[in-house]
């Protein structure tokens, strides 16, 4: 049978190809988003229309300032921030991990601030942010960063990380038990939302003497941030 004299061919195809188009969208578009309750009208264009000029850069909330409760890598006095707003079981936020640390190694006065954004559609990502409190509770700044490397490197054994890291597995246990952090974990989700965050990983090149700021959403290449830095240098 000619597929082309079937009508149900053409339809298949067409949905076929929305499927793909949204995939590729997806991958390319470097992070994951909170998902919209609406859909926006599709609007005709006129051919004879003018292009119209580039977005403007995303605008900016408020974003809270970086505090001794914050937890950073690099130098606590850098003039620079960059605010990251993630998840855990984001795979656009495990290619980002790595980028924040060539930026590190790259730039003197950046620092790399890691604040929680755990997206209701990933069912380890905020168990995974509770336990990460829990392991700076036990062990301090240097300890929670080390258990960000091995989330994103290993997986979600968090006692096995507890373990290799030389804390003590059952305090951490009783921590994650209790569910103490998941207040701090939506205050920093609503935070970050207020400042212009609605996906992850969401980042928030921030200058901490002058309060400028710029918002570079996903998993952006490294040139991306080297950029911003300096404009707000």
């Amino acid at each position: 049978m000619d597929n082309r004299s079937n009508p149900w061919f053409g339809i298949s195809m067409g949905l076929l190809g929305l499927i793909v188009g949204y995939a590729l969208a997806t991958v390319f578009g470097g992070g994951l988003s909170l998902p919209s309750a609406k859909i926006p009208a599709q609007v005709a264009q006129d051919p004879t229309a003018i292009p119209s000029a580039p977005p403007p850069p995303p605008p900016v909330g408020d974003v809270p300032e970086v505090t001794d409760e914050d937890h950073v890598r690099g130098d606590r006095g850098a003039t620079i921030s960059v605010i990251e707003y993630s998840d855990f079981e984001c795979p656009f936020c495990q290619r980002h991990h790595s980028t924040m640390v060539q930026l590190l190694e790259q730039e003197d006065d950046v620092n790399w601030v890691y604040r929680h954004f755990p997206l209701q559609f990933h069912p380890n990502a905020l168990p995974a942010a509770h336990a990460s409190e829990c392991v700076s509770e036990l062990g301090g700044n240097d300890a929670f960063w080390q258990f960000a490397d091995l989330i994103f490197e290993k997986g979600f054994d968090f006692e096995a990380h507890v373990k290799e890291i030389g804390l003590n597995v059952d305090a951490f246990s009783d921590c994650q038990e209790s569910g103490k952090y998941n207040d701090l974990i939506d205050a920093q989700m609503a935070a970050g939302g207020a400042a212009g965050v609605d996906g992850t990983p969401g980042n928030i090149v921030y200058n901490n003497e002058t309060g400028e700021a710029q918002i570079v959403s996903g998993a952006q290449p490294l040139s991306s941030f080297t950029s911003a830095v300096s404009a707000l240098r």
